[in-house]
C-alpha cells in the first residue's frame, strides 16, 4: 500500500533535514514576542508576521512540539506560562490571548469577546471561545524531553482547572463529547463539514458563508456567551471529530501526568478519556462509509461531508484495529478522495465545496502540515514505516519548494495563505520520530 502516487521527481531539490531544522528555527525566532504587561508576563511564538501576530491556544502547542524537537525546552516552558498567565479562576482559557490590544484583527473577532471585555481592548484579555486542549500533550512532552518534575507540579493545577472547566461546561450532555460555539472553535475555521448547519448549499465559498458564520458569532455575543442559553438555543452546537479526539488524547496525557506527579486523580481522567473514546466510537464512526464524522445538536446527527478529520479518531487506543484498517485503507491508502500528490488535503476531491486554491475560507481542500503530523506518529506506531515516510517526505518537498507556508496546494505543492508560518515547522518532530521511532506523547 502507498500513499503517494508519485516519488521525488527528478528536477526536484529537496532541502537536507539540517537546512530544514535552520529554517524552521529561524521563522520561529524571528516571529517570537515577549515582554510584561498589566502585571503579565508574556512570551509566544506568533504563526506568521502580519496574518496571525497574538497568542494563539493550539498554535503555543504545536510551537512547543518544535521547539522541543529542536532542543529548544526552556524556550518551549516559556510558551505554555505565558499561554496560562491569564487563566481565569473557574480555570477557562481563551483560543487568543490579546497581550496589547485587539488591533489589527478583523473588527468582526470582537464579536468573539465577551460583551465585558470589549470594554477593556488595550487591556490585556482572551477571547471568550476555545480552541482543540492540545496543553497536557505539550507539557507532557516537555516532561519527556527534560524530566523537569517542578515544571509538572507548576502546570498541574492550571491544567487540571482547565479540563474540569472544559468537562463542566461543554460536555453538554454528559456522553464524554466536547461541544463547540463557532466554526472558529474547532481551529479549522471554515471547515466543509459546517456548512449543513450553516445552511449553506453553494459548495465553493463565497460571501454568504462569511455572513452565515459571522451571525453565528453574533449570536454567541449577544447571548452574553452564558453557555446553557447558546446550547438551548442550538443554533451551532458540533461535536467535531478532530476536536474530541484530541481532548481524548490530553486526558490521557492528564492522567501520565498525575503519576508523574504523584497524585491521584490520574485514574479519573483515564475514566474520563474511555467515556470520550467510547462516544466517539459509537456516534461519530459510520461503518457504511468507513469515516468518522462530525456531530451536530443534541441528538449527536452526523454532517456527512468527507474532511480531513475523518481520520482523526484513528489513533485512539480504544478503536478496534479492523475500523482503523477500513478508515485508512479506504481514504488514504486508495484513490477515494484524499488520493494527491501531496497529502493530506483538508477536503475530499470530490466534495463539491473543495478549492485547492488560496482564499479566505481556509480548511476546504489544501494541504496542512499539521494532518500529515498528527497521522504519522499513528501510522509509525502501527507498523506503517513506509506510509509515515511519504507523509514526511510530502511534506519535505512542500517546504522545499514553496517554503513555510500557512498551507499548499495538495496537486502542485504551491504555497498560499501566510507566509514564514510556523505549523510548517512541525516537519522537524516529523524527522525526528521517523528516525528514532514513535514515542507516546
Amino acid at each position: 500500500m502507498s500513499i503517494l502516487s508519485k516519488g521525488v521527481q527528478p528536477d526536484e531539490q529537496v532541502l537536507s533535514d539540517e537546512e530544514i531544522r535552520a529554517g524552521v528555527r529561524e521563522v520561529l525566532y524571528k516571529n517570537m514576542i515577549s515582554g510584561r504587561k498589566a502585571g503579565f508576563n508574556y512570551h509566544y511564538t506568533k504563526p506568521s508576521p502580519g496574518t496571525y501576530p497574538f497568542q494563539y491556544f493550539w498554535d503555543t502547542c504545536f510551537h512547543v512540539f518544535t521547539l522541543t524537537a529542536l532542543g529548544e525546552v526552556d524556550m518551549a516552558k516559556k510558551h505554555l506560562h505565558s499561554l496560562f498567565e491569564m487563566q481565569r479562576p473557574d480555570g477557562f482559557v481563551g483560543h487568543m490571548s490579546y497581550w496589547k490590544r485587539l488591533w489589527p484583527a478583523p473588527f468582526t473577532d470582537l464579536l468573539q469577546l465577551r460583551p465585558r471585555d470589549v470594554l477593556q481592548l488595550y487591556k490585556p484579555h482572551m477571547s471568550a471561545l476555545i480552541q482543540p486542549p492540545v496543553a497536557a500533550q505539550a507539557v507532557l512532552r516537555i516532561y519527556q524531553h527534560s524530566q523537569d518534575f517542578s515544571f509538572v507540579k507548576q502546570l498541574l493545577p492550571k491544567l487540571r482547572k482547565y479540563y474540569k472547566w472544559l468537562a463542566q461546561n461543554r460536555d453538554f450532555e454528559g456522553e464524554g463529547l466536547l461541544s463547540i460555539i463557532t466554526p472558529f472553535e474547532s481551529g479549522m475555521d471554515w471547515k466543509a463539514s459546517y456548512d449543513p448547519l450553516l445552511k449553506y448549499s453553494k459548495g465553493k465559498a463565497g460571501p454568504l458563508l462569511f455572513w452565515k458564520v459571522l451571525q453565528v458569532d453574533a449570536h454567541n455575543f449577544l447571548k452574553g456567551y452564558n453557555l446553557p442559553r447558546i446550547y438551548k438555543s442550538n443554533k451551532f452546537v458540533v461535536k467535531d471529530a478532530a476536536f474530541n479526539t484530541i481532548y481524548a488524547q490530553n486526558l490521557e496525557a492528564m492522567a501520565a501526568l498525575c503519576r508523574i506527579a504523584g497524585e491521584g486523580d490520574g485514574g479519573h481522567f483515564m475514566e474520563l478519556a474511555k467515556q470520550t473514546e467510547r462516544s466517539i466510537l459509537r456516534y461519530m464512526y459510520e461503518e457504511e462509509d468507513a469515516a468518522f464524522y462530525d456531530l451536530y445538536g443534541p441528538h449527536f446527527k452526523k454532517l456527512r461531508v468527507r474532511t480531513g478529520t475523518i481520520f482523526f479518531p484513528v489513533v485512539l487506543k480504544s478503536v478496534p484495529d479492523e475500523v482503523c484498517r477500513r478508515v485508512l485503507e479506504r481514504h488514504l491508502l486508495q484513490k477515494d478522495g484524499f488520493h494527491v500528490p501531496f497529502p493530506v488535503p483538508s477536503l475530499a476531491v470530490d466534495e463539491p465545496a473543495f478549492n485547492p486554491n488560496g482564499s479566505l475560507y481556509i480548511w476546504r481542500g489544501p494541504t496542512w502540515v499539521v494532518f500529515n503530523w498528527f497521522l504519522q506518529g499513528y501510522l509509525l506506531e502501527k507498523g506503517y514505516q513506509q506510509e509515515a515516510q511519504e507523509l514526511l517526505n510530502s511534506v519535505k518537498r512542500l517546504i522545499s519548494k514553496s517554503g513555510f507556508r500557512e498551507y499548499y496546494d495538495p496537486f502542485t505543492g504551491e504555497g498560499h495563505g501566510a507566509e514564514e508560518f510556523t505549523w510548517s515547522g512541525l516537519v522537524v518532530d516529523m524527522i525526528n520520530r521517523q528516525r528514532n521511532g514513535f514515542e507516546n506523547g
